[in-house]
């Protein structure tokens, strides 16, 4: 069974739409040693939201990992990984941030607890219930 995640991307910077036109991706730029250690957990099949930062703020699409986690070929950091990714399918509904606080189901998810966190895993019942939310 794949695990579940969570990427959050600048839509200015890159966008799930973005993720579509390129058909795959290396999802790179990771810092945050939590993060970083999440990534490194990421396996070939595990599936993660996308999650658009700024002003949009909401889950809008669903990406697959294509690639075990491997050292980030850019940096000179050898604590650095990235993983790459496809695009799965975009939500029918985004999932506002604001939806997910105001669910008590979500109190304990990293989304709304460590809200600067670029990577995050996310349990099946929260991937479930936000796959409704968002339509599907």
């Amino acid at each position: 069974m794949p695990a579940y995640w969570l990427l959050k991307t600048e839509p200015g910077e890159y966008s799930f739409d973005q993720l579509v036109v390129d058909r795959r991706t290396v999802w790179d730029g990771v810092a945050n040693n939590l993060a970083l250690k999440y990534l490194r957990n990421m396996k070939v099949g595990d599936k993660a939201f996308i999650y658009h930062t700024g002003t949009e703020r909401a889950i809008v699409g669903i990406a697959e990992i294509i690639s075990n986690p491997y050292r980030d070929p850019e940096s000179k950091d050898p604590k650095r990984v990235v993983v790459n990714l496809k695009p799965d399918r975009k939500l029918p509904y985004p999932v506002p941030l604001s939806e997910i606080k105001n669910n008590k189901t979500f109190k304990d998810f990293d989304l709304v607890k460590l809200s600067r966190l670029s990577v995050m895993p996310v349990k099946n019942v929260y991937w479930h219930i936000i796959l409704g939310m968002g339509g599907l």
